[in-house]
């Protein structure tokens, strides 16, 4: 429970279908440490925290509140500072569900004899060939399936999404006919939980000491290598990135490539940003646990607010190798790609490069 309405609204429904509910709430991360000047929000603050005590006590269930800080900073912001640093851009979230909240609430779930656990995430889970499927939400605007691709099917057994049949308005109604009138009216945050004042170049500048004089300088060049400036450090750039250049050729420029050992960042105008096929890693295949030898047609999505764009798939090893039939912009290596067959997510990986079919 993070105090927000989604997650209030979870809990309230399983309720009242009689389950007999312990709450839950994860705190993630200490902003106050990171330096940050923006007041403490979300899901880790105090606020928050009270907020989701308070529905507890109003319907008479426990909660608990999950220290977790140290196994999250250990692993999902260390891996953030490193895959900048690697010039590539991170997912947090998914990195955070994949392998920190559900892993932690079910072994907290295990200490309270709990047998599921419930999010208020908007997607649905369904047993097809003695596989779990997550398939999307029926709310198209809100669902998050594509933060979700990495959950084991041991962790999946044990999951509900109560919120997965419904809509935004048809949780707000839910709320308001309850008379939670202060969680229909609170603010959704959308924010990374540890950057909540959305400045991610600030935080890397906090947390690596010394990170912004070593990297200042480097050159900022075109697909031939011509150089065209100088960049205030790699690790603050992203693919597909155009704001915030300081560079002025005449015709729009986007970040296309981020060269970590030589402290370049190349640029390409639109056209040539578009890229035809990618290469993905350490997958999870929901659907079909194994597609080595064939090929499947997929919409596949290479971030969260990506509409998706239809592309064959064909693993190859440990890889997928995805063929998009138009071409996708911004593929960025470190974010998640995930593939999905109508609304069924088929599964997920990491992307680690992309390219043009004639120049692979």
């Amino acid at each position: 429970m993070s105090g927000g309405i989604d997650s209030s609204v979870a809990a309230v429904m399983l309720h009242e279908e009689g389950y007999e509910v312990v709450g839950m709430t994860m705190k993630t991360w200490d902003y106050a440490s990171s330096g940050g000047t923006k007041k403490e929000t979300g899901c880790c603050s105090l606020d928050s925290i009270n907020d989701a005590r308070d529905i507890a006590v109003k319907l008479g269930f426990p909660h608990y509140i999950l220290d977790i800080r140290e196994e999250f900073g250990d692993y999902v912001i260390n891996h953030f500072t490193d895959e900048y640093l690697a010039g590539r851009t991170p997912n947090p979230c998914v990195l955070c569900n994949t392998h920190i909240k559900w892993d932690a609430l079910l072994r907290r779930a295990d200490k309270l004899g709990c047998e599921f656990i419930a999010t208020g995430h908007y997607a649905n889970i369904r047993k097809e060939n003695e596989r779990y499927v997550i398939s999307k939400g029926l709310d198209e605007n809100k669902d998050q399936s594509y933060a979700l691709w990495g959950i084991s099917q041991e962790s999946l057994s044990r999951t509900k999404f109560p919120l997965g049949h419904l809509k935004k308005t048809e949780i707000r109604a839910f709320a308001q006919e309850r008379g939670f009138v202060d969680l229909v009216n609170k603010s959704e945050s959308y924010e990374i939980c540890f950057v909540p004042d959305n400045d991610y170049r600030g935080f890397l500048k906090r947390r690596i000491p010394g990170l912004e004089d070593s990297v200042r300088g480097g050159e900022f060049v075109l697909e031939d290598g011509t150089i065209v400036g100088k960049h205030e450090g790699y690790p603050f750039y992203t693919i597909g990135q155009r704001k915030g250049l300081g560079i002025a050729l005449g015709y729009p420029v986007f970040v296309s490539e981020i060269q970590k050992d030589k402290n370049r960042v190349v640029l390409s105008s639109l056209e040539k940003l578009a890229k035809d096929g990618m290469m993905v890693k350490k997958l999870n295949m929901l659907k079909y646990p194994d597609l080595i030898g064939r090929k499947l047609e997929t919409v596949t999505k290479v971030r969260y607010n990506d509409g998706g764009t239809p592309a064959l798939i064909e693993q190859i090893g440990d890889e997928m190798k995805v063929l998009f039939h138009q071409g996708v912009t911004a593929i960025a290596p470190g974010q998640a790609a995930v593939f999905y067959e109508g609304n069924d997510v088929v599964g997920g990986g990491w992307i680690t490069s992309s390219f043009r079919q004639n120049n692979e």
